[in-house]
C-alpha cells in the first residue's frame, strides 16, 4: 500500500468512526520523517482512543502495522507512525494548544472532500 492510498484508508476509517475536522498535509517537499500527516479531533478521550483503536485494526486487517504508537496513554494526543503517513489523533483542546496546521502552514493540504462526509 503506497501513501496516498493509506492516507485515503486512514481518512475513510476516521469518517466512518466520526472522526472530527479531518485535515491531510502534504510534507514531502518540508521534511524526510515522511510524505503526509493526517490531524483528527476526538470528541474525548474514550473517543481519541476509539479512533486510534479503529485505525490500527483496520490497517492490521491490510497487512500494515504503526512503527510506533505514542500518547495512548494518556490519550489527549496519540501519534501512530506509519512510517510514509503520521497519524495525530487530538482532543479538541490538545489540538488548539499544539496547533501542528500552524506549525506546517507552508505545507499543502490535502483535498479530502471525496473521502469525508463533513458530518461532525
Amino acid at each position: 500500500m503506497n501513501s496516498e492510498e493509506l492516507v485515503k484508508k486512514i481518512v475513510g476509517t476516521l469518517d466512518n468512526k466520526k472522526g472530527m475536522d479531518i485535515v491531510g498535509i502534504d510534507i514531502r517537499e518540508l521534511t524526510t520523517i515522511g510524505d503526509y500527516f493526517v490531524l483528527v479531533t476526538g470528541t474525548s478521550v474514550p473517543h481519541v482512543k476509539a479512533l486510534a483503536e479503529e485505525v490500527e485494526e483496520a490497517l492490521s486487517k491490510e497487512g500494515v502495522e504503526p512503527r510506533r504508537v505514542e500518547g495512548a496513554q494518556t490519550a489527549t494526543w496519540i501519534l501512530m507512525d506509519y512510517q510514509d503517513v503520521i497519524l495525530h489523533i487530538f482532543t479538541k483542546e490538545t489540538r488548539e494548544f499544539y496547533n501542528m496546521e500552524r506549525l506546517w502552514s507552508d505545507a499543502p493540504r490535502l483535498d479530502l472532500s471525496g473521502l469525508v462526509t463533513g458530518e461532525d
